[in-house]
């Protein structure tokens, strides 16, 4: 008896340390690729969702969805409820700024421009929030590099706008603006966010922060947009949907909680760089897009500048640079 059990005790350690090996080998990059791909993907799903959907309770929706999925992966897991009265306020504040402010502003700015666009100008999010955090982080000043980075790409946006209002429109300019009035928003969300020490589990913050902010969707959506129950439902519309809550915001969500203590934050950083490209390259395959010389002058100024602000590779908080 004894020699059986310690050969199922060898057997076991056997098959563990290859999973482990797997896990360390296989495991890292195949999430990290995951998020960039679909990060990338996400905005020409909204794209297409936006087809059939209207923008606001299309956004309220998606984020209901997610809510539910990662208050279900957590139950047994994690803490799912704050542990101060403050924490609700903070996650009500930072929350409507994250997902009722920027995402309302993103899905209808869609409405107006190509999702590779709403992608390159969402890129503005470090920036903003270098801004923001010389103001609330004493340890986080405005240096340089980042300074010149940001000045940098915002010329690229002013370059992106000035197109959308000359050749594309007054609604297509309102649309790029209130993209990057959102992309500040979700920025001093997170520097806000960042100030304040809250013992809460990171996917936790995420879903709380989704309640708050999916509720003001959700009923401005059910006041100017009407009943959802009304809306041209079909198989695509259901599948952006599903596709953009579980996929696009619960699991990378997951994801990106799962890499942080496995991978550098000047690699997790990157992905903000790769994102906008595989946008604008889904988009252009697959939807149809196209990008004129001077929007992807724009574009390469923005990552150009936001790869700037980054290069020092400084231990700062990632980018969730999700559509």
């Amino acid at each position: 008896m004894k020699v059986k059990s310690t050969s199922v005790g060898v057997v076991g350690r056997d098959r563990s340390e290859p999973d482990l090996r797997w896990a360390r080998r296989w495991g890292v990059p195949v999430a990290w690729l995951t998020l960039c791909v679909v990060w990338s993907s996400t905005w020409l799903v909204i794209k297409i969702g936006l087809r059939d959907l209207p923008p606001i309770s299309y956004a309220g929706i998606r984020f209901l969805i997610a809510i539910v999925v990662l208050f279900a992966v957590s139950a047994g897991r994690v803490g799912l409820l704050p542990q101060r009265g403050f924490d609700y306020l903070l996650l009500a504040f930072t929350g409507v700024l994250m997902f009722a402010v920027n995402y309302g502003l993103l899905f209808w700015g869609e409405l107006h421009v190509s999702s590779g666009l709403a992608a390159v100008l969402q890129a503005t999010i470090p920036i903003f929030g270098m801004l923001s955090a010389h103001l609330m982080l004493p340890d986080e000043p405005l240096q340089l590099h980042k300074l010149l980075g940001a000045l940098l790409a915002l010329g690229g946006v002013a370059i992106i706008c000035e197109r959308l209002l000359g050749f594309n429109g007054l609604m297509a300019f309102w649309g790029g603006l209130g993209i990057i009035v959102g992309a500040a928003s979700a920025a001093f969300s997170n520097v806000l966010l960042k100030s304040r020490n809250m013992r809460l589990a990171p996917a936790m913050i995420a879903a709380w922060q989704m309640i708050f902010g999916a509720a003001p969707l959700l009923l401005i959506g059910v006041i100017v947009e009407g009943n959802p129950l009304k809306f041209h439902w079909n198989t695509v519309s259901i599948f952006c949907l599903l596709y953009l809550a579980v996929i696009g915001s619960a699991l990378t969500f997951l994801l990106l909680y799962w890499l942080l203590p496995r991978m550098t934050v000047a690699r997790l950083q990157a992905i903000s760089l790769i994102t906008p490209p595989g946008a604008v390259a889904l988009g252009w395959a697959l939807g149809g897009e196209t990008f004129s010389l001077w929007s992807l002058l724009g574009g390469c100024l923005v990552l150009a500048g936001v790869w700037m602000i980054f290069r020092k590779g400084e231990e700062a908080e990632p980018v969730i640079q999700e559509g």
